[in-house]
C-alpha cells in the first residue's frame, strides 16, 4: 500500500501595494510637509504668547507678506530639490530680474511692460543655461549654479554702474505702464479693513500650481524619478535633460516674480540686493520636507516652511527682542525640522 503525498498549497498571489488600504494616521506619517505644519503650529503658538500684537488681523498682514517674498522662490527651489539640484544663483537672479526691466526701460525709453517683458525672456534664459550647462558637463548643481551667481553678481554692479553711474537704478515711476505693472505685481488688496500685498496671491497660486504638477501630472513623476535615482528614470524612458532643464526654468520664473515686485515696490533697485537669500529659499524648502538627497518633497511643505521664517521674523519684531536672535531660531528650526522629517521618514517606512 502506498501513502498518497499531501497536495501542496497554490502561493498566494502577490498583492498589489496600491490596492492596499491605508489608515489616516499612517498617511499623515508619510506626507513630507508634516513636520513643517507641526513647527508652524508650534511657532504660532510661541509668538501667540510672546507677543500681544501677533494674532492682529494687521500683523497677520505683514507675517503672510513676509512669507510670501520667500513662499514664492522657495516653491520652484523645492521642486527643483525633489528632482535632485540646487541653484545658488537665485538669490541675485531675482535682482537680475529687476535690474533688466528697468534699465532696459529708462534707456530705451520704452513702456515699462517691453522691459518686463525682455526680463522675462532674459531670466528664463540663465534658468535654461542652468540646465544646459548641467546636463551638458555633468558637473554638480552646486558648481554651475556657484558660478551662475558669481557672474550674476558682477554683472548686477557692472553693469548699473556702468549705464546709471551708481549702484542704483534711475526711477521709472513716472514711466508709461508703470501703474499698469504695479498692479499685477506690488498691488494690495484690502479686505476686512486690512491690506493685503498681491504676492501672496502669486505665493498661493504657485503652491497650488506646483502640487497639481507634481501629484497630477506625468512631469511631476519624473521629477520625483530623476531626484530619486537618475540613471534608472532615464532607462525607463523618463526625459532626464528636459526635465532638469524645466525646474531651473521654473526657479527663474519665479525670480521673475519676484524681481518685478522689486522694482514695482520701490521703483528702483539696488544692484547689490539678493546675495544671501538662496540660502533662505533652500532653508525654506528643506523645513518643508525636501531632502537635500533628492526624490522627496512637496510644495505645501516649502510653504509652510516660508510661512515660519515670516512669523519667526516678524515674531520677533512684535515681541521687541534683539533682531540678532531671528537667525538662531531659524537655525533651530532647521534643524529641528530635519531631524523631525528623518523621524517621520523612518516610521512610515516601518509601517508599511
Amino acid at each position: 500500500m502506498t501513502a498518497t503525498a499531501p497536495a501542496k498549497k497554490a502561493p498566494d498571489k502577490p498583492v498589489d501595494e496600491r490596492l492596499l488600504k491605508t489608515s489616516l494616521p499612517r498617511k499623515l506619517l508619510g506626507r513630507p510637509e508634516l513636520g513643517a505644519v507641526v513647527g508652524a503650529i508650534a511657532v504660532l503658538v510661541f509668538f501667540s504668547f510672546a507677543a500681544d500684537s501677533f494674532l492682529q488681523a494687521s500683523s497677520l498682514s505683514t507675517v503672510l507678506y513676509a512669507s510670501s517674498t520667500i513662499g514664492i522662490m522657495a516653491v520652484p527651489v523645492a521642486l527643483l530639490m525633489i528632482g535632485g539640484e540646487f541653484d545658488l544663483s537665485a538669490g541675485v537672479l531675482v535682482t537680475s530680474s529687476a535690474l533688466i526691466s528697468s534699465m532696459f526701460s529708462y534707456q530705451m525709453t520704452a513702456n515699462v511692460w517691453v522691459g518686463v517683458g525682455v526680463s522675462l525672456l532674459t531670466t528664463l534664459a540663465i534658468g535654461v543655461f542652468n540646465g544646459f550647462m548641467l546636463t551638458r558637463t555633468k558637473l554638480p548643481s552646486f558648481i554651475i549654479t556657484l558660478g551662475t551667481f558669481l557672474m550674476l553678481t558682477g554683472l548686477n554692479l557692472g553693469f548699473t554702474k556702468l549705464i546709471s553711474g551708481t549702484v542704483s537704478t534711475k526711477t521709472i515711476a513716472d514711466m508709461e505702464g508703470f501703474e499698469s505693472a504695479k498692479v499685477l505685481f506690488a498691488s494690495q488688496i484690502t479686505l476686512g479693513g486690512v491690506a493685503f500685498k498681491v504676492t501672496i496671491l502669486w505665493w498661493i497660486a504657485l503652491v497650488a500650481v506646483a502640487t497639481w504638477i507634481l501629484l497630477r501630472t506625468r512631469a511631476g513623476n519624473w521629477i520625483f524619478a530623476v531626484g530619486g535615482n537618475m540613471d534608472a528614470a532615464r532607462a525607463v524612458g523618463v526625459p532626464v535633460i528636459k526635465t532638469k532643464i524645466g525646474l531651473y526654468m521654473g526657479v527663474a520664473f519665479a525670480a521673475w516674480v519676484s524681481g518685478q515686485h522689486l522694482l514695482f515696490s520701490f521703483d528702483a533697485v539696488q544692484s547689490g540686493e539678493g546675495v544671501g537669500n538662496e540660502l533662505i529659499y533652500i532653508v525654506a524648502a528643506v523645513i518643508g520636507g525636501s531632502l537635500i538627497t533628492g526624490g522627496y518633497g512637496s510644495a505645501i511643505g516649502s510653504a509652510f516652511g516660508a510661512f515660519i521664517f515670516g512669523m519667526t521674523g516678524k515674531g520677533i519684531v512684535y515681541a521687541e527682542w534683539n533682531a540678532d536672535w531671528y537667525k538662531f531660531f531659524l537655525g533651530a528650526m532647521l534643524l529641528l525640522a530635519t531631524l523631525l522629517n528623518h523621524w517621520v521618514r523612518k516610521r512610515a517606512e516601518a509601517t508599511k
